[in-house]
C-alpha cells in the first residue's frame, strides 16, 4: 500500500481531511535539523489549529509559538506553551480578550504586535494597571499589509512604546511572506534586502540606549535563509503538514505531506467527467485551479467547482465507480484545515483517533 491509503477508509465520511501522525513528528524532527537551537524556533500553528499537534512539538521541546487569533493563542494556552505571540495588533474587543487570556493562563507568557500609536495606546489603557504585556513592533518588509517601514519613524515609535504604561516593548517583528521565488539565489537575495532595514533598526534601537530587541523573522518560504542569521527567532507554519503548493515552489525543503483531503465519486456524468463531494467548503477556494492534486488519482484535472461538489476529467470514468476515494494534497493547507471541525489521525495506513481542530473557531473560552 501507499503511505496515504488507509485500510478503513470505509468508516471516513467524506469529505475529510486525514492527518498523518507518523509523518507529522518526521517533520517536527527535520525543522529541528535545520537550525542551530531549537529555541530559536517559534512556529505559527495557523496551519495546524489542533492542540494534540502543538503538544507533539512541546514533546520535541519547541517552546516559543506564533499564533493569528485569539482562539489560536488559547489553544495553546490550554496546551501549556510557554511563550505565545499573537502575531496580530489586536483592536476593538480583541484587547479586553488578550487580558483575559492573560489572567486566565497564567503560566503561559503572551505578547502581541503592534504598528501605530493609536492602536499602542488602545491596548495600553486596557493592561495599565492589570498586567505588563510584552509587545512587538510589526515592521512592513516588503509584504504590505501591516506594519511600519523601518527607519526613522519606526525607531520613535519603538521609544514612545516604552512610555506608555502596561506595555513591555521587547522586540521586532518581520514577516515576508511576499517572497516565495523558487530560485533560492533569488529568494535570499530579495530576503536579505528585505530584512537589512530591520537589522539597521535593531542597532538603532541599541544606539539611543534601549535594550537590544530580539527579532522574529520570516515564514516558510524564507525559514532557512534567516535559519542561518545569529539569534533571531523563526517562525515556519506550514511545514507539520506541507502541502502541494510549497512542495512545488520549495525543492530545497525535505518536508513530508503529512495531511490529505479524502473525496469520493458521487456522480458519474459521462465518459470521461466524475463529480467529487469536494466542494468550496472543502477545500481553500482562494487560488485559481487546480486547487487540488489527487495522488492516487494524478491524471484528474478539475473543471468546475461549486459549494459542496467538484467535476473532474479523468481518461476514462469506468476505472472510477461510484464511492471511489480519491485523496488529495491541497494547493494550499492552512486555509483548508480551517473548513474541518475534526481531523481522522492516521498510523500504520489506518485511522484510529480524531483531533478536534479547536482553533478554527473564533471563540474557545475566551
Amino acid at each position: 500500500m501507499e503511505w496515504y491509503q488507509l485500510t478503513n477508509e470505509g468508516q471516513i465520511d467524506s469529505p475529510a481531511i486525514v492527518v498523518y501522525k507518523n509523518r507529522i513528528e518526521e517533520n517536527i524532527g527535520l525543522l529541528k535539523t535545520m537550525i542551530d537551537d531549537v529555541q530559536r524556533l517559534r512556529p505559527h500553528v495557523k496551519t495546524c489549529k489542533m492542540a494534540e499537534v502543538v503538544r507533539l512539538m512541546l514533546d520535541a521541546d519547541i517552546r516559543r509559538f506564533k499564533c493569528a487569533t485569539i482562539a489560536e493563542a488559547e489553544m495553546l494556552g490550554i496546551a501549556g506553551a510557554e511563550d505565545v505571540l499573537l502575531a496580530y495588533q489586536p483592536v476593538g474587543p480583541k484587547i479586553v480578550r488578550l487580558l483575559e487570556l492573560v489572567q486566565k493562563y497564567p503560566a503561559t507568557t503572551f505578547s502581541c504586535l503592534t504598528d501605530n500609536l493609536d492602536a499602542a495606546t488602545a491596548i495600553s489603557n486596557v493592561f495599565h494597571g492589570q498586567h505588563s504585556l510584552r509587545v512587538y513592533l510589526d515592521l512592513n518588509v516588503g509584504m504590505n499589509r501591516t506594519g511600519i517601514k523601518p527607519g526613522t519613524h519606526a525607531l520613535a515609535l519603538y521609544k514612545q512604546l516604552h512610555e506608555l504604561p502596561g506595555l513591555l516593548p521587547v522586540g521586532l517583528h518581520a514577516y515576508d511572506g511576499h517572497i516565495h521565488e523558487t530560485d533560492m539565489t533569488i529568494r535570499k537575495e530579495i530576503c536579505d534586502a528585505a530584512y537589512a532595514p530591520a537589522e539597521q533598526l535593531c542597532d538603532d534601537i541599541v544606539k539611543v540606549g534601549l535594550p537590544e530587541p530580539a527579532i522574529i523573522a520570516g515564514g516558510s518560504p524564507t525559514f532557512p535563509i534567516h535559519a542561518a542569521r545569529k539569534n533571531i527567532q523563526c517562525s515556519p507554519g506550514t511545514f507539520v503538514f506541507w502541502d502541494w503548493g510549497y512542495s512545488r515552489i520549495l525543492p530545497e525543503q525535505p518536508f513530508h505531506v503529512a495531511a490529505l483531503v479524502v473525496t469520493r465519486v458521487i456522480s458519474v456524468i459521462d465518459k470521461e467527467r466524475l463529480c467529487l463531494d469536494l466542494g468550496h467548503k472543502s477545500i481553500a477556494a482562494e487560488n485559481p485551479q487546480p486547487r487540488v492534486h489527487f495522488l492516487n488519482v494524478p491524471e484528474a484535472q478539475p473543471v468546475s467547482q461549486s459549494e459542496e461538489h467538484l467535476v473532474v476529467t479523468v481518461p476514462d470514468t469506468a476505472a472510477y465507480p461510484i464511492g471511489a476515494v480519491f485523496y488529495g494534497m491541497p494547493l494550499h493547507i492552512c486555509p483548508t484545515v480551517a473548513l474541518y471541525e475534526k481531523a481522522y489521525v492516521a498510523a500504520n495506513n489506518a485511522c484510529y483517533a480524531n483531533w478536534r481542530i479547536v482553533a478554527r473557531d473564533r471563540q474557545i473560552i475566551i
